[in-house]
């Protein structure tokens, strides 16, 4: 499969091919880089960087007016970690959200950002909004995100937008900077109530003399890989703290959706099988990928 297969009941937006084939080509010279060699390499080493690149104010305006209709759309879930804004869901709001939302994850801008650390074959296969109330934010336990996505070989950048200032105080995302090359980390399933994720790393590795704190203006972003160790603190200060975290893949990993997973968070359920992925940039290099799931109409 060389190209986005698509059902009959295929209406979801796609990304300009030719738009995106034309921006894409950030190696050859034909439009500024995103990021720096010097933050190209800190991502690699450390599984972690925060580049200058940044949201315009005008992205970050849509953005977060977008989350506060989100918050009122979304009275069921907490607001904690809320699954797929770019996906509608079943209230008829749904539809136009999940559009701004869509083509934000798609912006050429953010793609060419995401092209410099995984190449120019570029699934979008999750989104999700990480918003810690004020005062009774959740914690969100440290642990591996590669061990319950089912992505082979794993291979995920995730890109965290702060659409809020995000600080200590209110609970910023905390990494262990290298543990993306210390292979896998033990994790166990928790019973508690009170975190955002129920896989929670418990393996005595863990070094958290060595702990980064991820500290961004609103607009910030920070990316980070799919086997580093990482989490938040719970916000019990008197400020939110949202982000929104986009996944991309490259193509030449496999989508598998034959793999259960399950128990990944008591928030909200969160099944893989049925999920819709899209192919944005460049080809299926793996060849596996199936792109016709779980398009509905819009």
């Amino acid at each position: 499969m060389t190209h986005p297969t698509r059902s009959s009941t295929l209406r979801v937006p796609q990304p300009g091919r030719t738009k995106g084939y034309l921006m894409g080509l950030s190696a050859q010279g034909l439009r500024p880089a995103r990021l720096s060699a010097e933050e190209i390499a800190a991502y690699h080493r450390d599984g972690q960087v925060t580049p200058h690149w940044r949201l315009s104010g005008s992205r970050l305006a849509e953005l977060r007016d977008a989350l506060d209709r989100l918050l009122h759309a979304r009275p069921d879930v907490r607001p904690d970690f809320i699954a797929l804004p770019h996906v509608p869901w079943k209230i008829p709001e749904s539809i136009q959200l999940a559009r701004e939302f869509f083509e934000f994850v798609t912006d050429p801008e953010l793609l060419d950002v995401v092209e410099q650390l995984i190449g120019p074959d570029i699934v979008l296969w999750a989104s999700a909004m990480f918003c810690k109330p004020a005062t009774t934010g959740l914690e969100v336990p440290w642990h591996q995100d590669g061990q319950y996505w089912p992505i082979r070989p794993r291979a995920t950048v995730t890109v965290w937008i702060a659409l809020d200032e995000v600080t200590v105080e209110n609970g910023c995302m905390r990494v262990i900077p290298g543990s993306h090359r210390a292979g896998d980390f033990a994790h166990e399933v928790s019973d508690r109530d009170d975190l955002v994720l129920s896989n929670v790393l418990n393996d005595p590795r863990l070094n958290l003399n060595a702990v980064r704190n991820i500290e961004l203006d609103a607009g910030q972003c920070s990316l980070h890989d799919v086997n580093i160790v990482h989490g938040s603190q719970p916000n019990r200060s008197g400020k939110r703290r949202a982000g929104y975290a986009v996944r991309y893949m490259p193509a030449s990993a496999h989508f598998d959706r034959t793999i259960k997973i399950e128990g990944v968070s008591s928030l909200a359920p969160i099944e893989f099988a049925e999920r819709p992925i899209w192919l944005l940039r460049g080809v299926d290099a793996c060849g596996k990928n199936d792109f016709s799931v779980g398009h509905t109409v819009w």
